[in-house]
Order: C-alpha cells, then sequence, then structure tokens
C-alpha cells in the first residue's frame, strides 16, 4: 500500500461516507480474562457513541507509512489451511458476525499481545465499492470491484486519576468516583491490505502508535509475519552506529551526525528533482560512504560506518528520508545561524576595533545602519544568547556610520 491508497480508504472514516456495518469488541483485564464482548450495529449507533469509535478506527489507519504504519507479508506456511491468514480471511467473510470464530480471535490475541494492563479489542467491518477511475484520476462512479476489510483497533484501558467534583445530590465538593477510560488507539491492523486500489489478501498493514517500541511480539506471534523495523527504528539504529564509532567523548560527534543527516537530506532532494517523487531514493554502502566522507568524517571512520550499515540493513536497504530526523535538522538550522550570527558579531567587533571606533570601557555609541529599501524588507529578527537580535542583510552597497565614520560591508 502507498499513501494515496491509504487516503482514499481514510476518507470513508467520516460521519457521511461511513458505511461501516458491523463492531465487535471484547475488554480484557490485566490478569488476561475477557471480562466482557458486544457486537454493535455500527451505523446505529448514537452519536456520541459512533464518533468515539469512529476516532478509534481511524486511529488505527493513522500516522506515517512505514513508520506508525508498516506493511507486512505473509509468509506461505500461514496462507494454508489453520494459518493465520486464514483465520483473518474467516473473520472477514463472517462480517464479524460468527461468535466461535470471534471468540478464537479474541483468545489468539489476549494469548500474543503483550500487555499488562487492562485493554479494548476492536473489530470494525466494511465493504467498499472501488470507483473506476480514468487514466487522468476522474472518478467514473462505476464499480468494478467490492473491497471487504476489517480494522482491529487495541486500545489501552486506564483507571481514571482522582479527584475533586461537584456531587449534586449532597450539594457540596466531594472526591470524584473513578471509572475505567478507553485510552488512544495503542495497536492494530488493516486486512486485507488496499494495494494499487484493489484487494491484496497477501499483506497486512499492522498500526503502531509507538514507533520506538512497537509491539513486535504481536506482529510475529499474533500475525504470523515477520516482522520489520519502523522509520524511527531505523534511524535510532543509524545514529548509534555512527555515534559509537566516531566516539561519545568526542565533543564534535553531535554536530557531525547533525551534518551527515543534513546531507542525506540534500541528496534525497536531489534525487527527487531529478527523477521524481514516485521513485524511492536508496543508499547502498559506496553512496553512504561519499556522503559520510562530505560531512567531515575520517576515512577510515567512514569505511567503518557504511560497512555497518551495510551489514545492519543488509537484508533490505531503508530509504534514505527514514534516517533523517526532521526535527534534529530544525534544530540544526537554528544551530548554524547562531553560528553565523556569532561570526559575524566577531567580524564586526574586529572591523570596529580596527576603526578606533569602540571606547575603552565599552560604552554605548552611535550606529545608523542604511541599507537598500529592498534589504529593509528582509530585515527579521531570531534570539541569540537569551536576547533578541536583528538580522539585517547587507550589500556591498550599504554602509554602518557609527559616531559619524563610515564603515562600509
Amino acid at each position: 500500500m502507498n499513501k494515496k491508497d491509504l487516503t482514499e480508504l481514510k476518507r470513508r472514516m467520516k460521519k457521511e461516507s461511513c458505511t461501516i456495518t458491523k463492531m465487535c469488541g471484547c475488554y480484557v483485564d490485566s490478569g488476561k480474562n475477557k471480562v466482557t464482548t458486544f457486537a454493535e450495529d455500527f451505523l446505529l449507533l448514537e452519536d456520541e457513541e459512533f464518533y468515539k469509535y469512529l476516532e478509534i478506527c481511524n486511529k488505527a489507519l493513522s500516522g506515517t507509512m512505514n513508520n506508525n504504519l508498516v506493511e507486512l507479508e505473509f509468509p506461505t506456511d500461514e496462507e494454508i489451511s489453520g494459518g493465520m491468514q486464514s483465520a483473518l480471511l474467516a473473520l472477514r467473510e463472517s462480517e464479524l458476525q460468527n461468535e466461535t470464530v470471534l471468540d478464537a480471535f479474541y483468545d489468539h490475541v489476549i494469548d500474543t499481545y503483550d500487555e499488562v494492563g487492562n485493554y479494548l479489542i476492536l473489530l470494525f467491518f466494511d465493504s467498499y465499492d472501488i470507483p473506476m477511475k480514468t487514466t487522468d484520476n476522474l472518478l467514473l462512479g462505476e464499480s468494478d470491484e467490492v473491497f471487504d476489510y476489517i480494522v482491529c483497533a487495541i486500545c489501552p484501558v486506564n483507571l481514571s486519576k482522582p479527584g475533586l467534583s461537584f456531587n449534586e445530590e449532597q450539594k457540596k465538593i466531594a472526591a470524584r468516583e473513578r471509572d475505567w477510560v478507553v485510552g488512544a488507539t495503542e495497536s492494530g491492523f488493516l486486512f486485507p491490505c488496499f494495494t494499487d486500489r484493489s484487494t491484496d489478501i497477501h499483506h497486512i498493514l499492522v498500526y503502531t502508535k509507538n514507533a520506538k517500541d512497537p509491539h513486535r511480539e504481536f506482529w510475529e506471534n499474533g500475525l504470523g509475519c515477520p516482522s520489520k523495523l519502523t522509520s524511527t527504528e531505523k534511524r535510532i539504529s543509524f545514529v548509534d552506529m555512527m555515534s559509537k564509532t566516531l566516539g561519545p567523548e568526542n565533543e564534535d560527534t553531535e554536530d557531525l551526525v547533525l551534518d551527515v543527516q543534513q546531507n542525506i537530506d540534500n541528496y534525497v532532494k536531489e534525487e527527487i528533482a531529478a527523477y521524481g517523487e514516485d521513485v524511492p531514493v536508496i543508499l547502498n554502502q559506496n553512496d553512504m560512504n561519499d556522503i559520510l566522507l562530505d560531512s567531515g568524517i575520517s576515512e577510515r571512520k567512514a569505511e567503518k560506518i557504511s560497512a555497518g550499515y551495510n551489514e545492519f540493513f543488509a537484508d533490505e536497504k531503508p530509504e534514505a528520508e527514514e534516517l533523517v530526523d526532521s526535527r534534529a535538522l530544525k534544530n540544526n538550522e537554528l544551530r548554524n545561524e547562531k553560528r553565523i550570527l556569532s561570526e559575524q558579531v566577531v567580524a564586526l567587533t574586529e572591523q570596529l576595533n580596527e576603526a578606533g571606533i569602540l571606547t575603552e570601557d565599552g560604552a554605548n555609541v552611535d550606529i545608523v545602519l542604511r541599507v537598500s529599501e529592498a534589504k529593509a524588507s528582509e530585515i527579521s529578527s531570531t534570539f541569540v544568547d537569551g536576547r533578541r537580535t536583528l538580522l539585517i542583510p547587507l550589500d556591498d552597497s550599504d554602509t554602518t556610520t557609527i559616531n559619524g565614520q563610515a564603515v562600509r560591508f
């Protein structure tokens, strides 16, 4: 599945376009006991419940592909009778109306899902008449395939926090009665996959709220699929690989890691500009080695990191953008701006000293900047060492007058 396929399904998770017919659930306590099970005609739910359950279902299809959402493939032995794929097919074909099949699924989840607290297992069934599209993506309104699918969401159930509230009967402020509250979806899946706008029973799309620590035991034992690393896990592994080789005691390690990620990001942008967004950017060992060298890492350490990268991702190389921490790069931009500003302040101070303008006691001097009208529109501000500072781009024609003396840049 790709982002486009997923978006088409998610458009259906709204009140006006939702066609989910059935919802079933099982509440499990911390002792792995089934407290209760239930089944509902989804479209007949009261609005308040409808929207809450729809939000849970929608969450199981949310997040970033390859990170919160990972596509797994069923091995051959799981596609034969008695395998997990056949059990999921039975769920789908029953449209969640066979209690024996449902109970078997709940028991299997309880046996394979590692959770210390209470949780709720929810299943949703939907049928989608897939409208035909022309080559230029115009909908014809006709359908030549029906996509029957189930969505599973597993949510933690926690005791609400203690607090005070107004007791209307006693007319006083009293301790609030605590109850068990269903939390946001923690894990889930879509089966079968919706690949190229068609049914794909050989794959399942799993969801994890925590991309750093997904319920991999459920993917492997519960769904019977070889698991994959999320993008977050790939990036953390790669950063750890670099940090260990560069040396945690090296004060330049953090800056070098950021420079590598920045150069990878630049490489991705160049490749997309050349070949388009539909072509994934994959770095082989030589590509990685070149980027490491360009980032200022020594040849010996670059070879060690690139070899480790090639070995760690031997089965499948990650897409280059998965190795980039966009938040860290944004912080890196601020770091670079601060460094440049500091260098400019040092250079300006040296010029003022050479001109004999700065006073020995550091007294204030009058400074007048003359910049062009075009440049004036580009003046902005930022913080340097906790103080708001003006950023004024200067050309060679711009001048600064300090105590009546002109200083040209």
